[in-house]
């Protein structure tokens, strides 16, 4: 029983170090203009070819 706790602790350790790159890496100052344009691509698209500009449709 106590080498799986000792395993059960070792990995969550790690998992716990692995989330916390993520966050930092995600938060670094280096992605920050990637990800700002990845949030505004969904609003580039052009509008529905089928609907006008009030929303009704054609």
């Amino acid at each position: 029983m106590e080498t799986y706790a000792l395993f059960s602790s070792v990995i969550t350790t790690l998992s716990f170090v692995l989330f916390i790159g993520i966050v930092a890496w995600a938060w670094s100052g280096r992605r920050r203009e990637t990800f700002a344009r990845a949030a505004n691509e969904p609003f580039a698209l052009p509008d529905d070819p089928g609907t006008s500009d009030d929303g009704a449709v054609k």
